[in-house]
C-alpha cells in the first residue's frame, strides 16, 4: 500500500478517488456533492491551510485524510476533517496506516492536538479509542422535515416570542455578506465563542472582514447559497444575533443545513435566537420549496439552543463525538 500527497494545485488530482471512497459509506443525513466536497477538503471554512493523503492498493484508491490547520488562531490544532476507508478495504490495515500517517503529519507541522470526529454508533467510535484519542465533547444531530411541519403552530410561537422583543428589528440577505453589514458580522461571529465545547482543547476563534470575505468564498465556490437572518436592537443600532441557513444552489439534494446562530450576551434573554431561528426559517422555505428536510449540529451541553430546536420540532438523527488526542 502506498500513502501519496493529493496535489491541490492540479485539478481534480485523487480528489475524485477520495470522493469515492468516502461516498461508498453509506451512512444516514445528507451527502456533499463533489464540488462540495473539494472546497472542504482543501480550504476548510475560512481557506484555512490544509492538506490531503490518499491510501492506494493495486493501483486503487481506497481511502485517505484530510487535516486543516488552523492559521488565525487555534494555532496548536490538527484538525482532521475526513479520515476514510471504502467498505470493502477495512480491517485491513488502511485505516491504522492513515491515522499514523495523519499524526505524524501533525507533529512535523508543530501542532499538538489533534480533533476528529465520529458518530457514537458507528465503527469510527471504536477506531478513535483504540487509537489513544479521548472524548472531548458530544453533539446530536438533528433533522426538521419540512414536508410535515407545524407552520401555523411555528408562526403563532414567532408571534408569541416577538412581544419580549419589541425593541429589535430583523434584517435579511441571501448569498455573501452585504457590504452594510460586512461591519457587523466579525462580532456577530463572536458570539459562536459561547458555545460549550466540554473538553475540546480550543482557543476563542478571532473574526475579522478579511476572514468573512474568505469564508463567503468558500461558500460560494462550494456551490452554497446562504441565507442569513440578523437582529439589531432598533434604538442604538447594534447588532445582537444572527442565524445562517445553506443550501446546494447548483446540486439540489432536497436537504439544507442549518450554520451559526448566536445572540450576543449583551442581548440575551429576549428570545431572539427563537425569533431569529423561526423567521429565517419561514423566508428560506419561501424562497425553497424543494427543500425537504433541514440538519442542524448542536453540543448536547448547549440546553438553550437544544430546547429551541426541540421547540421548532427538529428531531434526533444521531450523535457524535468529538475525539480529541494530544501529540
Amino acid at each position: 500500500m502506498q500513502i501519496e500527497r493529493v496535489d491541490f494545485s492540479v485539478p481534480g488530482d485523487r480528489m475524485s478517488g477520495l470522493y469515492a471512497a468516502d461516498r461508498a459509506d453509506p451512512g444516514p443525513g445528507p451527502r456533499m456533492s463533489f464540488r462540495h466536497f473539494q472546497v472542504v477538503i482543501e480550504h476548510g471554512w475560512s481557506d484555512e491551510r490544509s492538506e490531503a493523503w490518499v491510501a492506494r492498493r493495486s493501483g486503487e484508491i481506497v481511502g485517505g485524510y484530510a487535516l486543516i490547520y488552523p492559521q488565525s488562531d487555534n494555532t496548536h490544532l490538527a484538525m482532521i476533517r475526513l479520515l476514510t476507508v471504502h467498505p470493502d478495504h477495512r480491517r485491513g490495515g488502511v485505516g491504522g496506516s492513515l491515522l499514523r500517517h495523519a499524526v505524524d503529519r501533525a507533529r512535523a507541522e508543530g501542532r499538538r492536538v489533534i480533533l476528529a470526529e465520529a458518530a457514537v454508533d458507528r465503527p469510527g467510535a471504536q477506531f478513535a479509542e483504540a487509537f489513544g484519542f479521548s472524548p472531548a465533547a458530544t453533539e446530536a444531530r438533528r433533522v426538521l422535515d419540512l414536508r410535515t411541519a407545524d407552520w401555523s403552530g411555528l408562526e403563532l410561537m414567532r408571534g408569541d416570542a416577538v412581544r419580549h422583543a419589541r425593541d429589535y428589528s430583523l434584517e435579511r440577505w441571501a448569498g455573501p455578506v452585504s457590504e452594510e453589514q460586512l461591519g457587523d458580522m466579525p462580532e456577530l461571529m463572536s458570539g459562536m465563542n459561547d458555545e460549550p465545547l466540554g473538553d475540546l482543547d480550543i482557543e476563542d476563534q478571532h473574526w475579522d472582514p478579511a476572514r468573512i470575505r474568505a469564508h463567503d468564498r468558500m461558500m460560494a465556490a462550494a456551490g452554497l447559497r446562504a441565507y442569513t437572518m440578523v437582529a439589531r436592537h432598533t434604538s442604538t443600532g447594534q447588532p445582537a444575533g444572527f442565524t445562517r441557513i445553506a443550501v446546494d444552489a447548483h446540486e439540489p439534494d432536497g436537504w439544507a443545513r442549518q450554520h451559526d446562530t448566536a445572540v450576543l450576551r449583551p442581548h440575551r434573554g429576549r428570545r431572539l435566537g427563537l425569533i431569529l431561528k423561526l423567521a429565517n426559517l419561514a423566508w428560506f422555505h419561501a424562497c425553497e420549496p424543494s427543500v425537504e428536510r433541514v440538519v442542524t449540529w448542536n453540543s448536547t451541553s448547549n440546553s438553550h439552543m437544544l430546547g429551541i430546536n426541540e421547540k421548532m420540532g427538529f428531531q434526533v438523527l444521531d450523535l457524535w463525538n468529538e475525539w480529541q488526542l494530544r501529540i
